[in-house]
Order: C-alpha cells, then structure tokens, then sequence
C-alpha cells in the first residue's frame, strides 16, 4: 500500500503541476505533508532546499529522496517513476499519434518546418557556448579545443562520447599546470 500512495503522491502533482518541479512543488507538498503526513512543513521545506541545491529536476530529487525514506530503495524507484510517468504516457502517445498519421501530408509539413528550427537553435547554442569559451579560455584554447573536436568526429571518426571524454581530460589537465 505504501508504494502505491508513494507512486500516487508523485504522479497526480506531475499531471497537475503544469511548468515542471517549480510548479508542482505545491502539489508534492500537500500529498506528502497534508495527505500523506510523512513529513511537517519544517522537514518538507529542507527537503526543498536540499534539492535545490543539487543539479537536476527538483521533482525527481524529491521524489527520489521522499520514495526512500518513506519505502527504501524500491520506494524511491516508485516515487521516481511516479514524478516521471506523466511526461513518459503523454510521450509515448504523442508518439503513437506521429507514427500512426506518419504518412499524412501534414506530419511531414511539420518535419519539414521543425527541422530547420532545431538546426537554428543548436546554432545558437553553439555560438553561445564559443562566446563563453572564449571568455574563460580564451580564443587560442577555444579555437583549437574546435578544431580538434572537429578532426576526431569528421576525420577520424572517434565517438562524441571519447571525443568529450578527452575534452574533459584536456581542462583537467591544462587547469592543473595553469592553476
């Protein structure tokens, strides 16, 4: 039964709670405080604080750290689930529909429009993070941080994950010897 009101404590504030963890924080504090009593608003409120100290959505951390301390390791399985189910059902049925209809006219009309937005907006991102490099690396490192990025994925076809990997291994150890 505990697992189940776990699941339910997570899953009704993440259909409601419109805008992600900001939004839902409300609703998770009354099943888990007024509803559920596991906790009092003191010990609900450094939950939230705890979580928004850490990386990540704050939904699923305190799903996580409540699931857990309500119902142990299998609890925080459910409690994480239950905070992520609404997007993954509404996920997998946006899907079906796509699939279903995939042949239509107007699904390939919104790939065709979709498409190059995507492209922009990685764009953008990308010029974003070269202006931040460049502030902090400066242009020599940033340039050739580019420059050999691009060599081990087009030319010799390394994997983005080794390729990001080395990048990683690179600031560490450039930042040692420059700090």
């Amino acid at each position: 039964m505990i697992y189940w009101q776990i699941f339910l404590a997570f899953f009704i504030p993440g259909i409601l709670g419109y805008g992600g963890g900001p939004a839902s924080i409300p609703l998770v504090e009354k099943e888990v405080v007024g509803r559920y009593g596991w906790m009092d608003t003191q010990e609900f409120s450094e939950v939230l604080a705890l979580g928004n100290s850490l990386p990540g959505p704050i939904a699923t951390k305190m799903a996580g750290y409540i699931g857990y301390a309500e119902g142990g390791v299998l609890g925080a399985a459910v409690g994480l689930f239950g905070a992520v189910a609404p997007s993954l059902i509404l996920m997998i049925a946006l899907m079906a529909i796509l699939f279903k209809y995939k042949d239509s006219r107007e699904v390939k009309n919104i790939s065709k429009v979709v498409k190059p937005v995507i492209a922009v907006l990685i764009g953008v991102m990308t010029l974003d993070f070269i202006v931040t490099s460049e502030a902090s690396l400066g242009g020599i490192q940033t340039a050739f941080l580019m420059v050999v990025s691009f060599l081990m994925l087009e030319k010799w076809k390394l994997h983005p994950a080794l390729v990001i990997t080395l990048a990683l291994l690179y600031g560490a150890i450039t930042g040692i010897f420059i700090a």
